[in-house]
């Protein structure tokens, strides 16, 4: 912990000493959705880290070098919050010099991550006028919902309240395996569902638990139907807490 105003060399020591703490920190927040090792935003965070302590030792620093990875941007732009939040509550009461220092070099590494043509082929092509209407109407309903490739088991998009549910950033939840949420003694029944759905025209609907990302549980009703995407099969789910009886 530090204490009081701090000069920008002296932090940036701090964040190498901490480093691990902040990760371990970021990674109790986001439980299943965190960064794993050898995963590309994992690197991403890497040099992002190495960017930081580089630009508060000098003043400045460099463009972040990021050739060669494609990133989902909105994953890792909710995995950088998360970091920066990790780390200004590991600093205590100079919490607030940490986010001071941090909030301009997160822009400028978010900007250079918009600018590479990587991030925008992982983005892919902008969506058209009834898409965003689509998913903005999404956003506003108050059941969690979470696309899921039914090939992979990973999350394709979801909206706000599924990241309420689920205690994580709704952004953090992209790409990661959506069982990682759901009780292992539940997994069994949810691939069971997904499969199902697969090949039914009809929505189904069940009742299953999530688990959130420090472990909580919550039993959902859940509505679940098919959509064929870019060659793909999408399962839409619609969750919502089930009435305590």
């Amino acid at each position: 912990m530090m204490r009081g105003v701090i000069s920008k060399t002296r932090l940036a020591g701090w964040f190498v000493a901490n480093r691990a703490r902040i990760d371990q920190s970021m990674s109790a927040r986001l439980g299943p959705a965190a960064p794993q090792a050898g995963a590309e935003e994992t690197e991403v965070l890497r040099r992002f880290r190495s960017f930081v302590t580089s630009a508060l030792r000098r003043g400045d620093a460099a463009k972040p070098a990021l050739d060669g990875l494609r990133p989902n941007e909105r994953r890792v732009d909710a995995l950088l919050s998360a970091w920066s939040d990790a780390a200004t509550e590991l600093a205590g009461d100079a919490g607030e010099n940490v986010r001071e220092a941090l909030n301009p070099l997160l822009e400028r590494f978010r900007m250079s991550l918009r600018s590479t043509g990587a991030a925008r082929r992982k983005r892919g092509a902008p969506r058209s006028g009834r898409r965003r209407v689509v998913m903005a109407a999404i956003d506003r309903v108050a059941d969690a919902f979470i696309a899921i490739d039914s090939d992979t088991g990973t999350v394709v998009d979801a909206n706000p309240a599924a990241g309420a549910l689920l205690g994580v950033p709704r952004d953090a939840l992209l790409e990661v395996d959506a069982m990682s949420f759901v009780p292992e003694e539940d997994k069994a029944a949810w691939w069971t569902e997904l499969d199902a759905m697969t090949e039914a025209s009809e929505p189904r609907r069940f009742r299953g638990r999530l688990q959130d990302a420090r472990g909580g549980q919550v039993t959902v009703d859940c509505t679940v139907t098919r959509f064929a995407s870019r060659g793909r099969v999408l399962a839409l789910v619609l969750a919502r807490p089930a009435p305590i009886v």
